[in-house]
C-alpha cells in the first residue's frame, strides 16, 4: 500500500489486512493496482478507475470469505475432527482393556480439559469465517491434539506393560493424528 493509491484502494487494501496475512494481501495489492493502471490507461480518472478496479475485485467481504473457505488450516480442522472419535475409541478400548481406566482422578481431568480445550478449538479452526481465527485456533487445537497423542503413547508405554493388539492400534491412530497435526501446522503457520 502505496500513498500514492487512491484512498478507495487504499481503504479496500486496509480491510483486507486486517484479515488476511501479508503475502496474500501484497498479492491482492499488485492485482488490484494492475487493474487500476488498466482502467486509467483506458482514460478513466484515477478515482473512476479506483471504482471500477474495486467493483471488478469485488466487496471485501467476499474475498475474506472465500480466503476462508479456501484456509489450510480450516480444512486440516475438519480432518482432524473426523478423524478424532475413531482415535478416541481406540483408546478407550485400550485403556479398557488394560484395566488402567478409568485411572487417578486428577490425570482424568487434566486429560479431560486439554481434549475439551484441543476439540473446541479445532470447531473453531473448522467453522471459523475468519481467516485469521481459523487460523491460530487450529495451530493451537493442532498443538493440543499433538500433546496429548505424545502424552498417550508415552504414558501407554509406561504404565499399560506389554503392548496388545487394541494398544498398538490406538498407538497407530495417535501417530496418524500426529502426522496430520505435524503436516497442517506447516501451511497453517505459513499463513
Amino acid at each position: 500500500m502505496s500513498e500514492s493509491e487512491p484512498r478507495l484502494i487504499r481503504g479496500y487494501l486496509e480491510v483486507l489486512a486486517a484479515q488476511l496475512p501479508a503475502s496474500i494481501v501484497d498479492e491482492l495489492a499488485d492485482g488490484l493496482a494492475e487493474t487500476h493502471r488498466s482502467y486509467l490507461g483506458r482514460g478513466l480518472s484515477s478515482d473512476a478507475a479506483a471504482e471500477a478496479a474495486v467493483e471488478e475485485f469485488g466487496m471485501p467481504e467476499e474475498i475474506l470469505a472465500g480466503f476462508a473457505r479456501v484456509n489450510p488450516a480450516r480444512r486440516a480442522a475438519r480432518r482432524l475432527l473426523g478423524l478424532g472419535p475413531v482415535v478416541g475409541a481406540c483408546w478407550v478400548a485400550a485403556l479398557v482393556t488394560s484395566r488402567v481406566w478409568p485411572g487417578p482422578l486428577p490425570a482424568r481431568v487434566v486429560v479431560g480439559v486439554a481434549l475439551l480445550a484441543s476439540i473446541g478449538l479445532l470447531a473453531v479452526a473448522a467453522l471459523g469465517r475468519r481467516y485469521r481465527v481459523s487460523v491460530f485456533s487450529g495451530v493451537a487445537g493442532f498443538a493440543g491434539f499433538a500433546t496429548l497423542d505424545i502424552a498417550l503413547i508415552a504414558g501407554a508405554l509406561v504404565l499399560l506393560g506389554p503392548l496388545t493388539w487394541v494398544t498398538a492400534l490406538a498407538m497407530a491412530g495417535s501417530l496418524v493424528r500426529l502426522a496430520g497435526c505435524a503436516r497442517a501446522l506447516r501451511p497453517a503457520m505459513a499463513g
